[in-house]
């Protein structure tokens, strides 16, 4: 029914898609925002691990990311939903990059620290994560 309701106010496929997105962003991955939120750098990056793994592995939902599996697994048909994936987690990274120039301006991270370098590394890792998940890997610690 909900997949009805998102197609009546969709304009085509890639509107959908990104109305998919958006609920998936609201959904398994409101970890995201609320790492962002974390009080230092290193428990904004804790968090952002912490909440790929359980996410990740929620019982009864396929396992993995939907940002990281959906790019993987679309081909040259794909190529929309491919690019918008690319954008949507670049779009993520650039949250957590923005995020860790605050700590760097804040004195949390290092006057020299590189707050693209940490986002991408960070990232890295959170994609990594869901590949594993989806590869089968369970998630072993739900704190």
């Amino acid at each position: 029914m909900r997949t009805l309701r998102l197609w009546a106010v969709s304009s085509n496929k890639e509107d959908l898609f990104r109305k998919a997105l958006q609920r998936y962003a609201e959904g398994p991955g409101a970890y995201v925002a609320a790492a962002l939120q974390a009080p230092t750098a290193r428990e904004v990056a804790m968090a952002l691990l912490a909440g790929s793994a359980r996410a990740t592995t929620l019982p009864g939902l396929p396992a993995g990311c939907l940002g990281v599996q959906g790019a993987l697994a679309a081909g040259e048909t794909g190529r929309v939903a491919r690019d918008v994936l690319a954008e949507w987690r670049a779009h993520g990274q650039a949250l957590l990059r923005d995020r860790f120039r605050q700590a760097v301006q804040v004195g949390d991270l290092p006057a020299d620290a590189d707050p693209e370098r940490i986002a991408r590394y960070v990232m890295t890792i959170a994609n990594g994560v869901a590949v594993q998940a989806a590869g089968g890997r369970p998630c072993r610690a739900r704190a």
